[in-house]
């Protein structure tokens, strides 16, 4: 078995040595740079745009422009999910062109692709344009878009509304909470963030003029759809692009829709017939890189005079930006089923409104929709106990979904199939010394600081979308020495996958790990694939591994036992040796491999039965200095269920990275445009980064309880440890506060925030 062994990343050695190959270590022969002019106000119309200065600039190749664009035929990017608006009406179809034509929709928004012979030319011919804006009012707010009067950003949306999502029982939670005994409501903002990866975005186009094929080295977690969406909107079949495999420095949901950059890359390498390159730099990756969360939600939960649970009810409103991204209305849409928590609760409904506004898109960030649906429920948890004065432990014990629930369908319609939410409240309040945190309160409060603990219960879906799950490709064939290669679909993003799936297809194999081989990220190597999103990827893709395996072995049995003189009931298979019963003669799977190379490569996509939940409890303690505000993270535990752990040493990676992301929102990371919709957090200066001395070890640990969705039992680690941080941290923070009378903070808990919520509460005393 080699399922559950903390084996180190093979990749490890390469790529901390230095022997990453990402985009801008590629070099081709003859390669131009390009640079792109972006929009410098967050609205208006653009009235002219003359070029003939940067042409004649020494080194300058050409300068493009959205309506070269359109007079090439290129299309623009739309919405993969299609909700109606209030009142039944479609969806309004927010179109993205390529590059900015009639208006632009926020500051940065790209209006011209410069290309020159080097990137110092390029930069200077972007200054010499003279680009006329008609600059109109703008929004930046989404409570202020839907405000009567406000700035319209796209024609024909008066109201910026572009959908209306909802699900659950309106009229029975209405009914819930007019029998309730008690009501607690909140308003929770939940802020916009962006994700600063170590590798910036870039793309490397090469046109091949005799066989008309592109190739494009740019790093995306869903090699597959990323390559389709691009030759879908240049007109170009799916085989005339080749995405070619690199490394990828980061993508946390920002690298898995089709990228204006690199499509308008590929089209210019095609005009020019010479290789483009263009690398973002840091300021520009804070205008143009997606962005995440920015949510608004108004939550209410009702509960009985015992504090059981009857209802929750959310109305959201969610800031797509200035377009709709590909997958814009993924977070808002798909990925609410964490509204219910771990608990029994008769009647939800939730309501997002998707509303546009001019700033950047959003689109899928670590969690992608989960941590907001946590944050809401989590968040109502420990307001409900403070105001019924019960215990906030007890509370979500007398309301939590026991083993023998489940399977249990949520008032939202899930299927919880799996887990033991109670042992993971208990495991982690052990660890975490719950009962001794008196104690250490008032030793923090003699030295005149405030001590908070925090408490979250996550739960998460993952791998789907739920009752309908995608499926992954996956490829298992042998080389000419007769080493076998594993070819899988999704992306790899640094999640270790030539580590994992070596070790999946091992067990199922009986093999060595060692001897295996991973390939992932090269459309033309990897013939399908979907991509490494949403947790899924030990889900979908070990469960298409794990069933082709399965599948080779069948395939070698029928070989062996023609090379062996046997049936093939016959033939016995175990530790990669094929024997024949009764008998000493056997072959190696290795060796038929050599043999019957062709009959022996076995490819299929796959899915599993259905989406999982991954859940866990999250306790972090904090001390706060009130005399300036200060934060202080003191520990952090979390007792998670990811169902089967493939390697632990992996998946406490995954974890330590979601806590440290969750924890950054939570305390520090927050995206700023002011009222004219300018960025004011353009740069490190003001984008505040969790750095390593603001965290502590995690103790992580793992309370498995296998889904029975797929073959391996696994749930999905990628974004748990996100979706508990956020939730955690501000309660802790609040419990800290909770002595001097304030009840919520809004995220982020920054000094200043912090500081100033506990001087308002002296100056009310005083008055």
């Amino acid at each position: 078995m080699t399922i559950g062994e903390p084996r180190i990343r093979v990749e490890d050695d390469r790529l901390l040595t230095g022997g990453g190959r990402y985009v801008d270590d590629i070099r081709r022969p003859d390669e131009l740079a390009m640079v792109f002019l972006r929009s410098p106000v967050a609205a208006g119309r653009i009235a002219g745009l003359d070029s003939e200065a940067a042409l004649a600039m020494p080194g300058v190749v050409a300068v493009f422009t959205g309506e070269n664009l359109k007079a090439d035929g290129v299309g623009r990017l739309r919405s993969g999910i299609k909700v109606e608006r209030p009142g039944g009406e479609p969806m309004l179809d927010v179109e993205c062109p390529l590059l900015a034509t009639d208006h632009v929709q926020f500051a940065g928004d790209p209006v011209a692709a410069v290309v020159a012979e080097t990137r110092a030319q390029a930069l200077d011919a972007a200054e010499a344009i003279a680009l006329e804006i008609e600059e109109a009012p703008a929004v930046a707010d989404v409570r202020k878009a839907v405000e009567p009067g406000a700035p319209i950003v796209w024609p024909g949306a008066p109201d910026n509304v572009v959908f209306r999502f909802e699900r659950g029982d309106a009229e029975a939670v209405d009914r819930a909470f007019a029998d309730a005994a008690h009501t607690v409501s909140l308003d929770l903002d939940i802020t916009r963030v962006t994700a600063c990866p170590l590798e910036p975005r870039g793309a490397l186009a090469e046109f091949d003029a005799g066989s008309g094929r592109s190739t494009l080295w740019m790093a995306t977690q869903v090699p597959h759809r990323f390559a389709a969406g691009i030759a879908a909107v240049l007109g170009l079949d799916k085989g005339d692009l080749h995405l070619a495999g690199v490394d990828v420095g980061g993508g946390f949901g920002m690298r898995n829709a089709t990228a204006r950059e690199g499509a308008v890359a590929v089209w210019v390498s095609r005009k020019l017939k010479r290789p483009v390159r263009w690398i973002s730099t840091r300021t520009e990756g804070f205008e143009s890189d997606p962005q995440g969360r920015d949510r608004f939600t108004r939550a209410e939960l009702a509960l009985d005079g015992g504090g059981k649970f009857l209802a929750v009810r959310a109305a959201a409103l969610g800031n797509l930006g200035g377009y709709v991204a590909p997958n814009g209305l993924v977070s808002l849409t798909q990925h609410v089923a964490g509204l219910s928590g771990v608990y029994a609760i008769p009647a939800i409904h939730v309501a997002v409104t998707g509303v546009l506004t001019n700033t950047q898109v959003t689109a899928p960030y670590r969690g992608a929709g989960r941590p907001e649906a946590t944050y809401t429920i989590e968040r109502l948890v420990d307001v409900a106990a403070r105001r019924l004065g019960i215990d906030r432990a007890e509370l979500r014990s007398r309301n939590m979904l026991k083993p023998e629930d489940l399977p249990c369908r949520t008032a939202l319609g899930f299927n919880y199939d799996s887990g033991d939410f109670p042992q993971a409240m208990r495991l982690a309040m052990e660890a975490a010394d719950w009962d001794g945190f008196g104690a250490r309160r008032r030793q923090s409060a003699s030295a005149g600081r405030l001590r908070g603990l925090g408490i979250a219960m996550s739960i998460e879906g993952a791998g789907g979308p739920y009752g309908n799950p995608s499926g992954e490709f996956a490829e298992l064939n042998f080389d000419a020495d007769g080493r076998l290669h594993v070819l899988i679909g999704s992306g790899d993003s640094g999640q270790g996958h030539r580590t994992t799936f070596a070790q999946v297809a091992a067990d199922a194999l009986q093999v060595d790990p060692a001897d295996i081989v991973v390939e992932t990220g090269d459309t033309d190597r990897i013939r399908d694939g979907f991509g490494s999103v949403g947790s899924r990827t030990v889900i979908s893709a070990g469960t298409a591994v794990t069933t082709i395996a399965r599948r080779l072995v069948e395939a070698g049995r029928e070989l062996a036992a023609a090379e062996l003189g046997s049936e093939p009931d016959e033939i016995d298979y175990a530790d990669g040796i094929y024997r024949a019963s009764g008998s000493n003669r056997s072959v190696a799977l290795s060796d038929l491999g050599k043999r019957h190379r062709e009959e022996l490569c076995i490819a299929d996509v796959v899915a599993p039965d259905d989406a999982t939940f991954p859940n866990g409890c999250h306790i972090c303690e904090v001390e706060i200095d009130p005399e300036i505000g200060r934060t202080d993270l003191l520990a952090y535990t979390v007792v998670d269920d990811v169902g089967t752990v493939i390697n632990p040493l992996l998946m406490k990676g995954q974890m330590h990275g979601g806590v440290a992301q969750g924890i950054g929102q939570a305390m520090a990371e927050r995206v700023v445009y002011d009222d004219n919709g300018q960025l004011v957090t353009g740069s490190f200066m003001d984008y505040a980064m969790p750095r390593a001395a603001d965290l502590v070890m995690f103790d992580v640990r793992s309370s498995p309880v296998p889904t029975p969705t797929n073959p391996l039992g696994a749930k999905g680690a990628g974004e748990a440890g996100t979706v508990g941080a956020l939730p955690v941290m501000i309660s802790a923070v609040c419990n800290a506060l909770a002595p001097l009378g304030i009840e919520h903070l809004d995220m982020p808990a920054t000094p200043m925030r912090v500081w100033q919520a506990i001087r308002e509460v002296e100056r009310e005393k005083e008055n």
